[in-house]
């Protein structure tokens, strides 16, 4: 068994692969204070729950974006996994040319999205990732990560606007089926909800008007199904995409000679002519 690992700014997502198919999966809030030892019990618990044997995990892959964790998580993986992690950094063969000024800028799962996107839905393509920010990747026909936009996620924007605005109450954040709220909640509701759906549309039109007319949006995340479901503009919400494009990555790293791991993501790629 394959466990992948996605862990963002403010939750965790893990997933466990038999062969192809995703037989588990769990979202956690991401605690960058727990130790090696508190991982390593959680996760033993939660394959116990679900009714798996730990012992028979042969692989690990993470994508991370808090960089703190990232020796927390890689002795659990010794200690209660007995095995090495991979994880999707410089060095990994991830498949994908990386076109950015700066590839070391590139969220480790923006490219995991990338990769898995183009995998399942061709290119070009745009991948939405609805998480502490909401990222928007485009990739070329050619499977070349080209670049995108990064916008303040719906709970930070939530936030700010409670904090900073001493009459307003935290909300359930959802459609509240008018654009014209007739109370404060349904009025910030609105706001929040079509506020967010338009940006990402308008967005979307701007990025779709480069990459030209035949382009496959594809959304994922936490809050993917709330504002995607009612876009014009989004093909497919696909909620595993992140965890499928890990497994994806691990089967092209173990596969490929040691001297064929180029480092495709942490470099400068060439733009193909």
């Amino acid at each position: 068994m394959l466990v992948t690992m996605d862990v963002g700014n403010t939750n965790t997502v893990l997933g466990v692969f038999r062969e192809n198919e995703l037989v588990a999966h769990w979202r956690l809030t991401t605690a960058s204070d727990q130790t090696v030892d508190e991982y390593g019990i959680l996760t033993r618990n939660l394959f116990s729950l679900a009714g798996l044997d730990s012992t028979q995990v042969t692989g690990l892959i993470i994508s991370s974006v808090v960089p703190p964790l990232n020796r927390t998580l890689a002795e659990m993986a010794e200690k209660y996994l007995h095995l090495e992690a991979l994880f999707v950094e410089p060095g990994v063969r991830t498949g994908m040319p990386v076109l950015y000024d700066n590839p070391q800028d590139v969220g480790a799962d923006r490219i995991v999205n990338a990769v898995a996107a183009f995998e399942k839905y061709g290119g070009p393509c745009i991948v939405v990732d609805f998480g502490t920010a909401i990222t928007f990747d485009a990739i070329s026909g050619r499977g070349e990560y080209l670049g995108g936009t990064i916008f303040p996620g719906l709970g930070i924007a939530s936030e700010a606007l409670f904090a900073n605005a001493a009459r307003l109450q935290r909300v359930e954040i959802k459609d509240p089926g008018v654009i014209i709220g007739t109370s404060t909640t349904t009025s910030v509701q609105a706001g929040l909800f079509y506020g967010y759906l338009d940006m990402m549309e308008g967005l979307l039109m701007r990025m779709k008007a480069e990459l030209g007319p035949k382009v496959h949006v594809v959304a994922t995340g936490g809050q993917a199904q709330l504002v995607a479901g009612s876009s014009r503009e989004v093909d497919t919400i696909d909620e595993f995409l992140t965890l499928e494009g890990l497994r994806l990555i691990w089967e092209r790293n173990r596969t490929a000679p040691a001297a064929a791991r180029l480092p495709s993501v942490g470099r400068k790629a060439k733009r193909q002519a």
